[in-house]
């Protein structure tokens, strides 16, 4: 499975859309925090902001919890990472975020939420882990709201928790697999993810244009929705390992011409080596209907059937 690790060190700050009403409304007239800086000195979230934040530039959670009452938003071309697993200006404690209303993510920005690695080495590091190798600290999101994204550059989230819709409609960093904008700092393609978490609503990806999408571990509560993505990595969109509480439907995903033989567009199985094939089947649990290019299981073997199996 094409995971962060497996692209390289982690990245630093480096189906129906719900709008969620936050917990706490901002006090009338009060403006939003704005969280500023560059990727090398980025600005700070900690302690809690009553008005909203807006991240311009760079932003990053990593000196103990930050507790933003309201919307955070990620501006066109900005960066923000809350993927730190301790305070590391106190020394002591650990950072988290939690956001009462909605993340919305604009056009081209990039945003990163928790951090986890599992004992078999899937998942994702925490920026700050001493032994990036051996990871061992955890970082947690929680989004009361929804995680809206509006043509990013490309959003990681692990170990966190949303309690609307997750909904990323187009965006990427084109049809390649070529680190741009905040990825190139560490070499890693561009793509967009979520692992070990969960989402009390739909998710929906729609119209990206990436090197890969992965979907792994994830507790789905409403539908799962995959149309009109182009992907450059051959492993495409890979689907894993999830609980879906309602419909996965899959319908228009591809790869570019001349992508290698074997390629799919969605996969329920992860790689065994850093060859495409042979794979090991992950299927998903769907408690509603499969339908498109996710009704069934995808090829183990290169020039294999689909299925028999569901997806």
């Amino acid at each position: 499975m094409r995971t962060a690790i497996r692209f390289g060190l982690p990245l630093m700050a480096a189906a129906g859309l719900a709008i969620v009403i936050p917990a706490a409304a901002p006090a009338a007239g009060a403006k939003p925090h704005v969280c500023s800086g560059k990727l090398g000195n980025p600005g700070v979230l900690h302690g809690t902001y009553k008005s909203g934040v807006i991240v311009r530039g760079a932003c990053a959670v990593n000196s103990g919890p930050a507790k933003v009452i309201g919307t955070v938003t990620v501006t066109k071309g900005s960066a923000f990472a809350a993927a730190f697993g301790l305070n590391d200006k106190t020394h002591k404690g650990h950072s988290n975020l939690t956001v009462t209303g909605n993340v919305v993510v604009g056009k081209g920005a990039t945003a990163v939420l928790g951090c986890k690695v599992n004992k078999n080495g899937s998942g994702f590091a925490c920026i700050d882990d001493p032994h990036p190798h051996k990871p061992t600290l955890s970082g947690t999101a929680t989004i009361k709201g929804g995680l809206v994204e509006h043509a990013p550059l490309g959003v990681v989230v692990h170990n966190s928790t949303i309690d609307g819709n997750w909904s990323e409609t187009g965006g990427g960093g084109g049809v390649n697999c070529n680190p741009t904008g905040p990825f190139k700092k560490f070499g890693s393609p561009v793509f967009s993810g979520i692992e070990d978490s969960t989402v009390e609503g739909n998710l929906t990806i729609n119209g990206m244009k990436t090197c890969w999408v992965g979907v792994a571990r994830v507790k789905i509560e409403g539908n799962a929705t995959f149309n009109n993505n182009e992907l450059a990595d051959p492993d495409g969109i890979e689907i894993v390992l999830n609980h879906i509480a309602g419909n996965l439907a899959c319908a228009g995903n591809s790869h570019p011409a001349g992508a290698p033989a074997g390629a799919q567009p969605v996969w329920d199985s992860g790689d065994l080596s850093q060859n495409l094939y042979p794979r090991t089947p992950q299927p998903n649990t769907v408690a509603g209907t499969r339908a498109g290019q996710c009704q069934l299981a995808s090829p183990t073997t290169q020039g294999g059937a689909l299925g028999p199996g569901p997806f």
